[in-house]
């Protein structure tokens, strides 16, 4: 017999794996992305209090186009950077939470790198 692999579980557990090595501080909190077929999710999270310092995502009111591609990665990476340095963060630790720095994960953290963020 045959068994299907669940490759979202298998992203949890690589997610679980990276996150016993990284965390967010104050001085450095944690960029979080999640990615679903339609939308894509940034948040800055400090791990030491259990705050979302900013988040920003494809569902946000002032976002226009489809949250599912390449392009709308690029939106919310450039909008995540410009709303922590309003908030006076500069520096980050970046968590791809399993997924593969490829397509829209790379997409977003270039933009995010290209806005100002440093990581």
């Amino acid at each position: 017999m045959v068994k299907k692999l669940d490759s979202n579980a298998a992203r949890l557990k690589r997610h679980k794996r990276v996150r016993a090595k990284i965390s967010g501080t104050p001085e450095r909190p944690r960029l979080n992305v999640f990615r679903s077929a339609k939308h894509i999710y940034a948040q800055i999270i400090d791990d030491v209090t259990g705050t979302t310092l900013v988040s920003a995502s494809s569902m946000d009111k002032g976002f226009e186009g489809f949250g599912g591609n390449k392009e709308a990665a690029g939106k919310v990476g450039k909008n995540i950077a410009s709303k922590a340095l309003e908030k006076g963060i500069s520096e980050v630790v970046f968590d791809r939470s399993g997924y593969i720095y490829h397509g829209r994960v790379k997409e977003l953290a270039e933009a995010a790198r290209e806005g100002g963020l440093k990581f």
